[in-house]
């Protein structure tokens, strides 16, 4: 059932300007300020990894909860309904991904993708543990080179957890309803330059378009229209960011005929026109 009531928290990255490379903080720096509670909500466009190194909570991940501990990892998708409760006192790392950072770094056919799209609870392996201190203090330094540092952890933290979510999930196979979401997603990362039609994507899924945007809006809170119009904006502002194409171009590559109905597209998802975004996140 959707979740009408679930807030959607806009941290950095999620309206219109991309974010630092990651964001990194401590459980407590947060935690405190709201007396170490937070009520179910989602990010858009956010991937979070929460890493419990000392202390204890629970964690709500789409409505069911799960008890927290020492050295305990917790993966959190873009879209997926989330709450915490920690014991006053407990110590850790959260950190803050935005999705075009993946797409950034991640490579189509790895199935990287559909590991790190799967919610997870599990022991935090040592080297993750490592690899988010090392971002905590990569993220704190200014010196030279801090952004390709961070860059080159990052895409290290996703291969180890995209690893470890991958053995999980052999051991543990996917509930039918995920499989289907997973299948919907690797088609939206084949066809979106295309625009098919929700009826297309579950035609190709066997399932009706109600059905789908029902499965959607369960997984996500937003209908299947809303996930591949998403998909398309997160190429856009990608492109935006990290090539000097024009924006016509970007157009174009996007499939789209007319690059004037590709600004307004874009304008009404992020608030800016192309050129506005691509000015805001140079400056």
């Amino acid at each position: 059932m959707p979740h009408p009531e679930i807030l959607n928290y806009n941290l950095f990255g999620e309206s219109r300007d991309l974010p630092d490379v990651v964001h990194c903080e401590t459980i407590e720096a947060r935690s405190r300020l709201h007396n170490w509670e937070f009520a179910p909500h989602r990010h858009a466009r956010l991937h979070q990894v929460l890493l419990l190194e000392q202390g204890s909570g629970r964690v709500t991940l789409d409505g069911g909860e799960l008890t927290l501990g020492d050295g305990t990892l917790v993966n959190v998708p873009p879209g997926l309904v989330h709450g915490y409760r920690f014991a006053p006192g407990s110590a850790g790392l959260v950190v803050t991904l935005a999705a075009e950072i993946l797409d950034e770094t991640l490579r189509p056919g790895e199935g990287l993708a559909a590991q790190l799209s799967r919610p997870a609870v599990l022991p935090a392996p040592a080297e993750i543990a490592a690899t988010l201190s090392e971002i905590a203090a990569a993220f704190s330094d200014r010196g030279f080179a801090r952004a390709q540092i961070l860059r080159g952890l990052c895409a290290l933290l996703l291969g180890q957890i995209a690893r470890a979510l991958a053995q999980r999930s052999a051991a543990r196979p996917a509930a039918g309803k995920t499989d289907l979401l997973h299948r919907f997603d690797a088609l939206v990362e084949a066809r979106f330059r295309q625009h098919w039609p929700v009826a297309r994507y579950a035609a190709a899924l066997a399932i009706t378009p109600a059905h789908l945007s029902r499965l959607c809006r369960a997984a996500t809170g937003r209908p299947a229209s809303a996930v591949i119009e998403d998909r398309i904006i997160r190429e856009a502002r990608r492109h935006l960011v990290y090539t000097n194409l024009p924006v016509q171009s970007i157009a174009y590559d996007l499939g789209y005929d007319d690059p004037a109905y590709f600004s307004r597209v874009f304008t009404r998802a992020t608030g800016l026109s192309p050129r506005s975004f691509r000015q805001q996140s140079q400056g």
